[in-house]
């Protein structure tokens, strides 16, 4: 079983940057896929980008060029850069992991909140 712990939300002005990070504990295989969804109020939840175990990434196209999604593997840990933050980026976002043959493993996510 994995357990996910996220950090790095918070509040930020228009135009301004936040890293989330997604710290990933317990039985973690070599080959998996990680990421990041969002929910914002009265909507549903939206994939915002993902990443592999061998590195290949994936974006929301509403979130191209100005968010990036890494990993450090020996920390088993998933970052997400945000930039350009707009107020509609704001909601409650949430780190996953999957991996064949597993139930997906979800954080319990944090808040981003963009506003002036």
């Amino acid at each position: 079983q994995v357990q996910l712990v996220e950090s790095g939300g918070g509040l930020v002005q228009p135009g301004g940057s936040l890293r989330l990070s997604c710290a990933a504990s317990g039985r973690i295989f070599s080959i998996y896929v990680m990421g990041w969804y969002r929910q914002a109020p009265g909507k549903q939840r939206e994939r915002v980008a993902t990443i592999t175990s061998t590195g290949s990434t994936n974006y929301a196209d509403s979130v191209k060029g100005r968010f990036a999604i890494s990993r450090d593997g020996a920390k088993n840990t998933v970052y997400l850069q945000m930039n350009s933050l707009k107020p509609e980026d704001t909601a409650v976002y949430y780190c996953y992991y999957n991996t064949l043959g597993s139930p997906t493993a979800w954080g319990q996510g944090t808040q981003v909140t963009v506003s002036a």
